[in-house]
């Protein structure tokens, strides 16, 4: 038996850094793993570009594997008047997504586009967000020009059915910022001249008292107008709904402390506090400013429409034209060529289809199909071009009908919010209950005081460190996640991580790596020789299956083939050097029954997927590829099933039931051939038991699954690539700290209630204070925003503490 693993070779690519399987492909002294990296040197030396190579070493992406698309759809108006952002005679303005933009050495050259062709006008990158905008003269260049440019040199934009739509716009933080720029102003300039008044300065000058005095109520006003006004609407919106929401107390506390400042000003009878009252207002902008802000940059609401392409090939009278996958109609005949999404339901009418559902199914291995037989949508054809016949619209296919499901609607409420509504509600009574009789008990000695002890209750309890508690320790828990790679689409997602008793796997591109595979060789030891002429066969073929061979064997592969044919889901042969080679499944491969080299134990698990080598009609072993699951993963499930129900769900067949086993365990539920919906009614049956449902999964199929969940977390090996609707998308390298984030987000829970704890003890203090009669406004300029400072570095403090002491 002999074992061929991959091997790193010593000469890299000059363009994208791969390594070459020969030396034939060259330029001068440089070396290039295929054409197409030469072509797109020859390309920036052609337009003195080649700074490009000096940024970064071996910057660019490989456009071996691009597909040579028919962009011929991009010249249809209707489709021009969708993506074209501005347009007038002699200017476009367009936006392209890239997500092949990784480096300085992408950005330099994308930047520099106009150097390439006249036509461009300007290009500029946004990085963060991999986003190109692109200024050209359709006079000079076509949208269709510049998209054939981008893609001439590795960068072709991502276009599909999702962007030609119209789209929410995405809520900015803008104006929240400009509130807060406006109150901090206010309270900056209040607190400066309120100065004498903490000191005790004696200001014998009375214009002087009557100026400043004047000045921060002037100063005030933007704050209880403006900055603030968004806690009165809530509040009224609540009242008129009968409802007494946390904003309600809110609102009273800041109209009673403008009121009250207002009449001391005004009657000269005092300073006012109008320093505590846009404190408190500033205080409260900023938590909610630190629970908005989001990962911008990524889309937690994909659907299939951001898979699907924008464009088919129909034929119509021995012609193919480009049309809009909008335009399709039921009918038509349309081409589907290698590696391209098959966008509605279809029957296929010609040619050999060899058909990947992985991204829809989760199956991993190809679906042979022959003529007159169903194709659903979402699948991607491997091979030679087919002929369907589309049977169903794109929005009545199967794939499709999956977001018709009610999993799809929008979550609930937070439960926090719920539970400050209903603390608030109690508050509210509770407080007016105290001031009131606070009131009475003053009224005999004086009404001015019993007035001033009434409003300084309604001051001084203002739920303000209560309302800051959540936004800060969840919006600070959110960046801790985020800075270890797991994206959560909002604060809520951590109240529901933190309830979850049942976790729910996929398995293939979930824990199992997507991008490699186990290849091992078994059978008679391979000459050199032998080796090159497999290496130099599978090389013409497109199945994936041949790729990993090639890239396992380190040889040369510059043999000519001659004959080559490939059998769709069968196999390959071709004659080299009078050899007939033979490569693929175990029946296709003709001659006497091959006796393993290996003992039994080497033959591992029958449901590998075998492909078998014959040469000269002789049977001389196979390749076995399996899958490769994430490091680590044996661990995670076993710290996960301390504590968790485990359950796993897999569109493949058995054939690695006893991996999962091994890993799972015999007390976890392990299901095969699940279908997309099969998938979301198996998580129904698992909330039908009240169980906290938490499913992991990486692609379309598990989209519903995903949506039906308590909690859907994408699994992907790149952010910035495709990953279905969810709550977070976690990187597939942190995999392995999903027992370490549920565990964070059960202390981030247990630190608001200890935030609430805390505010209610300064609310205690306060109203002491106040029913006393000895709240005065240097009391209340400290008491007030050392109560909301203290909850928010209490919050931060910790949960950075914490963090920490669990190495995030």
């Amino acid at each position: 038996m002999a074992d061929k693993k991959i091997i790193s070779k010593s000469t890299q690519c000059y363009h994208c850094g791969l390594d070459c399987s020969d030396l034939s492909i060259s330029d001068n002294d440089k070396y290039f793993c295929c054409n197409g990296c030469k072509a797109v040197y020859q390309i920036l030396e052609k337009n003195n570009l080649c700074s490009y190579y000096k940024i970064d070493s071996n910057p660019g992406i490989t456009p071996k594997n691009i597909i040579h698309k028919n962009f011929d759809y991009l010249d249809d108006p209707e489709i021009i008047n969708k993506l074209v952002e501005f347009k007038d005679d002699n200017l476009f303005i367009v936006s392209f997504y890239i997500p092949q933009m990784h480096c300085s050495s992408c950005i330099w050259l994308l930047e520099n586009l106009f150097k390439i062709n006249a036509g461009i006008l300007h290009s500029e990158v946004d990085f963060l967000k991999k986003n190109l905008t692109v200024k050209f003269n359709p006079n000079k260049l076509s949208l269709k020009g510049t998209v054939e440019l981008l893609t001439s040199i590795g960068y072709e934009p991502q276009i599909n059915l999702a962007d030609t739509e119209e789209k929410k716009l995405q809520s900015t933080n803008k104006k929240l910022i400009y509130k807060i720029g406006i109150t901090g102003f206010c309270f900056g300039n209040i607190m400066l001249l309120s100065f004498p008044e903490y000191l005790n300065i004696d200001v014998t000058d009375s214009v002087f008292i009557k100026f400043f005095g004047w000045l921060n109520l002037l100063l005030s006003l933007p704050v209880v107008l403006y900055t603030s006004s968004d806690y009165f609407i809530s509040a009224y919106k609540g009242l008129r709904k009968k409802i007494l929401n946390i904003d309600v107390p809110i609102s009273l506390g800041i109209l009673v402390l403008f009121l009250r400042s207002a009449v001391e000003v005004v009657t000269q009878t005092g300073a006012g506090y109008f320093d505590s009252m846009t404190g408190l207002v500033f205080f409260l902008l900023l938590g909610k400013l630190f629970q908005n802000k989001t990962y911008e940059t990524l889309n937690f609401e994909r659907n299939y429409k951001s898979y699907f392409p924008l464009s088919v090939l129909v034929k119509k009278d021995e012609k193919e034209i480009s049309v809009p996958i909008s335009k399709l109609n039921v009918g038509d005949r349309i081409v589907i060529r290698n590696n391209e999404i098959i966008p509605a339901d279809s029957v296929l009418f010609n040619g050999e289809g060899n058909i990947d559902y992985s991204f829809v199914t989760g199956e991993s291995k190809l679906s042979t199909k022959v003529l007159g037989e169903m194709i659903y949508a979402g699948g991607k054809q491997i091979g030679s071009v087919i002929e369907l016949e589309v049977i169903k619209d794109v929005s009545q296919s199967y794939l499709t009908q999956l977001w018709n499901n009610e999993a799809f609607k929008n979550r609930s409420e937070s439960s926090f919010i719920n539970i400050s509504n209903k603390v608030s509600k109690y508050f509210t009574y509770v407080i007016l209950f105290i001031a009131s009789i606070s009131f009475i008990f003053w009224v005999p000695s004086s009404i001015h005081t019993a007035l001033n002890v009434f409003t300084a209750v309604l001051i001084v309890a203002c739920p303000c460190a209560l309302a800051l508690s959540i936004p800060f320790t969840l919006g600070n828990s959110i960046r801790i996640f985020g800075r270890n790679k797991f994206y959560l689409k909002n604060t809520q997602v951590i109240e529901r991580l933190a309830k979850i008793d049942q976790i729910v796997f996929d398995k293939t591109g979930t824990i199992t790596q997507t991008s490699e595979s186990k290849i091992k060789y078994t059978g008679k030891e391979l000459t050199e020789f032998e080796q090159i002429l497999i290496k130099s066969l599978v090389k013409n073929s497109t199945h994936p299956l041949s790729k990993k061979i090639f890239d396992s064997l380190d040889c040369q592969s510059n043999l000519n083939v001659l004959s080559f044919k490939e059998y769709q889901g069968r196999g390959i042969e071709g004659e080299i050097l009078s050899t007939q080679i033979k490569i693929g499944s175990k029946t296709f491969i003709q001659g006497e029954p091959f006796e393993s080299y290996s003992t039994h134990e080497d033959r591992k698990i029958e449901y590998d997927t075998n492909v078998y080598i014959s040469i000269n009609n002789e049977i001389l072993g196979y390749f076995s590829i399996s899958n490769i699951y994430r490091e680590g993963i044996e661990t995670t499930i076993e710290k996960l099933s301390n504590n968790y129900e485990l359950s796993v769900l897999s569109g493949d067949d058995e054939g690695e039931k006893e991996n999962l086993l091994r890993i799972f365990k015999n007390n976890s539920r392990i299901r095969f051939k699940q279908s997309p919906s099969e998938k979301l009614d198996f998580i129904k049956l698992v909330q039908s038991f009240n169980k906290k449902t938490l499913m992991i999964g990486d692609g379309l199929n598990d989209a519903g699954a995903l949506a039906q969940s308590d909690v859907g977390i994408a699994v992907t090996e790149n952010i910035s690539n495709f990953s279905p609707a969810c709550d977070a998308i976690l990187d597939a390298s942190e995999l392995n700290k999903i027992p370490v984030f549920l565990k964070f987000s059960k202390y981030s829970i247990k630190i608001i209630q200890m935030s609430f704890l805390i505010s209610f003890i300064y609310n205690i203090i306060g109203l002491g204070f106040a029913v006393e009669g000895a709240l005065t406004p240097i009391i209340a300029a400290v008491l007030m925003p050392v109560s909301s400072i203290s909850v928010v570095i209490f919050a931060t403090v910790t949960t950075n503490f914490l963090a920490k002491k669990e190495r995030l």
